[in-house]
């Protein structure tokens, strides 16, 4: 097999800043969660409803509910069905303007009426839509509601998954208006731009901008299209100029060619760097940022950035989830969990399983982290066109909303399809055949679990990762090794890495060292988390031919199928609490091979009752030594070998501190607690 290059000049979307204006409608809101059929008429009353803000999830209390063992319950069971929202808005509408209905995000199905009248259905629970309203206003007040559902339907992705479908109007709604002529808001929840880079030299970038263009008036247009290129200190690069008529009512596209000169690269976390385009046509306006790179992905030496080798890795993130808020998060509940991901020291990060809000994106965007985003295509199939169709519309949607992020470096096909029957592998072909029409300049990676390591599932997409949980479910820690060596021997060809590798941890279980778990049982002790993590990068890092390395998972999130640890209804695999107030020992462990920033971090300070008086002190540092004291008595100096400096000490009876210490200004401490033999 070749080795794939892309080049990408990617820009990330933003509203029209122009004739274009948009309305927040996240406020006041009545709900309710049942299903009440005239709820779309003018004249129904809902007085009696629950007064909401948006983001808003029906499910944010009882997400975390799991079953009981005891009583014959294997799985938590949440709020999956119908739902209702009410909104007035008082408006007077223009003449020759057009009002168009944004939802960021709705789970599951979504009708919408505008005064009783039916303005659009949409399948799909992670992507942008919008509806035309237009003709349905009038002058005054007009009712918006909408119908919810999170109910499984078998011709809607996903149909399953190890994690919760949270229900509602989750993510921002608003209203934008345009005039008759702009930029297209009506290609699947895109931004109507499109911008790539043909070529990179060192002396100049050629950069493709295609633009949407609707005339949605009944006559002929003339319009003006002018691209901008503008550099971070403001300054003008590249600009390119274009008319076009438009005939009524009609649909065109425009393209034109720009040159930067000696571009400045988007590098990764070295150099994130980024442009600005400033579209213009007629009276609309977008502004986008642009980020210029290079990738290429070879079987030997796996990811290239820029034509540099750079080491992928980094963890899985579920879409952003809140206890007691669950899906309705803000964009700072989001910037907190890039910025954890950031600190850690992340290259990449893997969205599953289905598209994420914007916010991810624009953040990794800015701090350099590239991103592999998915189709919500997981477990299971429905058999049927309707199923394929679905799978297809929802990743066009995800393709044209995020096409410009120059943090998107592959689009997901899906993820674990468990079965062949219904045979999976048409649908599997569609979403690669709609990618590649979509965004050649892209290459596609399905995540394969749970089927032959050569099964026709596995070979749709341009690259492969597996989920692989040796010494977790089964087997033991270099059962990896072998596995990857194996795999790699038998078919060089292959570009393959690894999407999913990880051990839960509850911060409550403490055993030091750890015994044996039982994934299913109810003890994970943090410490073997640390050892599994530990003993897996060891040998992923050494094993240059893998193209990229996810830990499952970045933070505990709820799942109504699972049952173990210290509570049901929790993926505890995370490295990070769910209120994101502690950080496992095995984040550190991360933070101590990858982040730039010194640091040092005493292992398992939270099992502060030791059982025995003869320990052993495990400290992560990316020193290259460590200083030790207990009881403030010094014990010397050790150097870190692989991110890991250890001491055998002898604890006293009652309280102990140890202390370790690094450079000038790096401290740690914890206190452990012997009381004697038992």
């Amino acid at each position: 097999m070749k080795p794939f290059a892309l080049i990408l000049g990617l820009a990330l979307l933003a509203l029209p800043a122009a004739a274009s204006e948009q309305r927040s409608l996240n406020a006041n809101w009545l709900f309710i969660k049942e299903d009440v059929p005239a709820a779309s008429q003018v004249d129904f009353h809902a007085n009696s409803w629950q007064p909401v803000n948006l983001p808003h999830t029906f499910n944010a209390g009882d997400a975390n509910q799991g079953g009981d063992k005891s009583r014959g319950e294997p799985e938590g069971v949440y709020y999956r069905g119908p739902a209702w929202y009410r909104h007035q808005l008082t408006l007077t509408p223009e003449a020759g303007k057009h009002y168009v209905l944004q939802f960021d995000g709705a789970a599951l199905t979504t009708d919408v009426y505008v005064n009783g009248e039916n303005v659009g259905h949409h399948e799909g629970g992670y992507a942008r839509f919008r509806f035309d309203i237009t003709q349905a206003l009038k002058a005054g007040d007009n009712l918006i509601a909408v119908r919810v559902d999170n109910s499984r339907v078998p011709q809607i992705a996903p149909l399953t998954g190890d994690f919760n479908i949270f229900g509602g109007l989750y993510r921002n709604v608003s209203l934008i208006t345009t005039g008759g002529v702009h930029i297209d808001l009506m290609d699947h929840g895109g931004p109507g731009v499109y911008v790539t880079t043909k070529a990179i030299s060192t002396a100049k970038a050629d950069i493709s901008a295609r633009v949407l263009l609707r005339n949605e008036t009944a006559k002929a247009a003339k319009v003006q299209v002018r691209i901008r290129i503008v550099d971070a200190d403001g300054k003008t690069v590249a600009t390119a100029t274009t008319a076009r008529t438009l005939a009524p009512a009609s649909r065109e596209t425009v393209e034109q060619a720009l040159k930067v000169n000696r571009p400045r690269l988007w590098a990764g976390r070295k150099d994130p760097y980024l442009y600005t385009v400033v579209v213009d046509a007629g009276d609309d306006s977008v502004t986008v940022p642009l980020g210029i790179r290079t990738v290429t992905v070879t079987r030997d030496k796996g990811f290239l950035l820029n034509g540099q080798p750079y080491a992928v890795y980094g963890a899985n993130m579920q879409q952003p989830v809140r206890k007691g808020r669950g899906t309705a998060v803000s964009d700072a509940d989001i910037d907190e969990d890039m910025t954890l991901m950031n600190e850690m020291g992340v290259t990449a990060l893997r969205l599953a399983h289905m598209q994420h809000p914007q916010r991810v994106y624009d953040d990794a965007d800015r701090m350099g982290i590239l991103i592999t985003t998915e189709a919500p295509l997981v477990d299971e199939i429905s058999a049927g066109q309707a199923f394929q169709d679905n799978a297809v519309q929802q990743m066009r949607e995800l393709i044209a909303q995020n096409y410009n992020h120059p943090s998107v470096a592959l689009w997901g096909l899906g993820n674990e399809i468990r079965h062949l029957e219904p045979d999976p592998n048409p649908v599997l072909a569609a979403l690669q055949s709609t990618a590649k029409e979509m965004d050649p300049s892209r290459l596609t990676v399905y995540a394969h679990c749970c089927l032959a390591d050569d099964d026709a599932v596995a070979n749709h997409s341009d690259v492969t990762s597996y989920n692989r949980y040796f010494g977790w479910y089964g087997n033991s820690f270099a059962d990896m090794g072998k596995w990857a060596d194996e795999l790699h021997a038998k078919y060089p060809d292959r570009i393959f890495g690894v999407s999913e590798y990880g051990a839960g941890a509850s911060i409550l279980h403490q055993e030091d060292p750890p015994k044996a778990v039982i994934p299913q049982a109810y003890w994970h002790p943090e410490q073997y988390q640390a050892l599994y993590h530990e003993a897996n990068w060891n040998i992923l890092k050494s094993r240059p031919y893998l193209w990229s390395n996810f830990i499952w998972v970045a933070i505990d999130f709820p799942s109504f199928r699972r049952n173990e640890g210290d509570r049901p209804a929790i993926n505890d695999k995370g490295l990070i609490t769910e209120d994101r107030k502690t950080k496992k020992d095995a984040y550190y462990w991360y933070q101590a091979n990858w982040a730039e920033k010194r640091m040092i971090h005493i292992t398992s300070p939270r099992d502060t009752n030791k059982r025995v008086r003869h320990v052993t002190v495990k400290v992560y540092s990316n020193m290259d030594e460590v200083r030790l004291s207990l009881n403030g008595q010094p014990l010397g100096a050790k150097p870190v070998t692989d991110h890991i400096a250890t001491w055998d000490i002898d604890l006293r009876d009652g309280e102990n501190v140890v202390e370790a210490f690094a450079g000038k200004d790096l401290h740690d401490r914890v206190t452990w607690t012997y009381a004697g033999a038992q």
